[in-house]
């Protein structure tokens, strides 16, 4: 194992340069959810390049495997872009206008690519113990996740235990946060689309409120919410969108209100979208309106599995020392990693990027930095994980 830690260590020094460039590149050029052709086209060639089974799926993104023998880890990696403008300034900007990868999936497909190239490394002198699989995946930002796409067609068929990273711009570079247990929410979509006959505002005895009832849903919802479930379950509802009329003094015939919904606890998540439907009837019931609830259920908590958290762990002291892990709360993000977690164990860590001393970002936003050592940390941590999980007993 210590052989292992030395060829990982040793190939993504030697690419160390290489894969800062190609981060930039991938930064400079972002594409949206369902459209990351060209970065597909160059984590196939890079991926083929060092000695991987490269297989493309039907729309965007790869599968790449390596190695011989029944036991069979996965890595994987998100590789889209926010549209979210990229307001940096630095030289690799976006040059895409109003899209950016503000949440580090350029970070996380840069640094698959380094354990890919680590891991090329090791199976050349024969120290590789098993199979390892990539999922390089499109569409992470779009619910329910471009992850039931790569479920779909078998990517995951075979596979023993899976792992990924992400950047956390709250977590200094060189030490990684993990978390036995739930790591994210469940995250849904809601849209609340309220008819009625509409009028003047000096009779709204006469039509209904329909501004007024709008107002209800939008305050009595999650007090409603916070009765009906069990406070434990850590339901929130933040709404994001609010739109109606276009005079002051008349009463608007439609309206509609939109945000998300996010669950700590899986099982509270399966009842909630009933709940909340018989909930919207009930608090638009007396203004005389009617309600359509347009409600897309996203993405699973992510929920790291003891034995492959502790891989991680493992992982983290073997490429980064004593001391670098630091725990980490469980987040309100949506991740649709949670995905393969309802169906494989494994765990996801959350990859420090933040200069010590630096700035703080925040994820989502067109100002996200990156200090760029993660990028070899992450490939390091990626590859070691994979062969340690190879030799890990259930």
């Amino acid at each position: 194992m210590t052989d292992i830690t030395a060829v990982i260590s040793d190939a993504v020094d030697k690419y160390d340069a290489e894969l800062i460039e190609l981060r930039r590149d991938l930064h400079a050029h972002p594409e949206l959810s369902w459209e990351e052709t060209r970065t597909t086209d160059i984590v196939a060639a890079k991926v083929e390049a060092a000695g991987w089974r490269v297989s493309r799926l039907t729309r965007t993104g790869i599968v790449a495997e390596i190695g011989h023998g029944e036991r069979v880890v996965a890595l994987r990696a998100d590789m889209d872009a926010l549209p979210v403008k990229d307001v940096t300034g630095d030289p690799w900007a976006s040059t895409v206008p109003g899209v950016a990868h503000a949440c580090g999936h350029d970070v996380h497909t840069t640094a698959l690519i380094g354990a890919a190239q680590a891991l090329g490394a090791v199976a050349d002198t024969g120290l590789l113990p098993g199979r390892v699989r990539l999922l390089f995946q499109p569409a992470e930002e779009v619910m329910p996740g471009g992850a039931l796409d790569l479920i779909a067609q078998g990517a995951i068929a075979g596979v023993e235990r899976v792992f990924a990273l992400h950047c956390d711009p709250a977590v200094d570079v060189g030490r990684v946060g993990l978390r036995s247990g739930p790591l994210t929410s469940a995250a849904d979509r809601i849209e609340v689309l309220l008819r009625g006959t509409g009028g003047h505002t000096s009779r709204p005895h006469l039509t209904g409120d329909l501004t007024f009832a709008l107002a209800k849903v939008t305050t009595e919802l999650p007090a409603v919410l916070s009765r009906r479930m069990d406070p434990r379950a850590g339901v929130s509802v933040v709404w994001g969108l609010v739109q109606a009329g276009s005079a002051p003094n008349v009463i608007p015939d439609r309206g509609v209100v939109g945000g998300t919904v996010r669950i700590l606890d899986a099982v509270a998540w399966s009842d909630c979208e009933t709940i909340i439907r018989e909930a919207v009837i009930d608090i638009v019931r007396p203004y005389g309106v009617t309600a359509t609830l347009d409600y897309q259920q996203g993405v699973p908590p992510v929920v790291n599995e003891a034995r492959s958290n502790e891989i991680l762990a493992a992982s983290v002291r073997d490429v980064l020392g004593p001391g670098a892990q630091v725990e980490v709360h469980q987040s309100l993000g949506g991740e649709d990693f949670g995905w393969y977690l309802d169906r494989v164990p494994g765990a996801m860590m959350r990859l420090g990027t933040r200069t010590p001393g630096g700035a703080t970002y925040d994820l989502h936003q067109g100002n996200l930095r990156v200090d760029e050592r993660a990028v070899g940390i992450g490939a390091r941590l990626l590859a070691r994980s994979a062969t340690r999980a190879l030799v890990t007993d259930w």
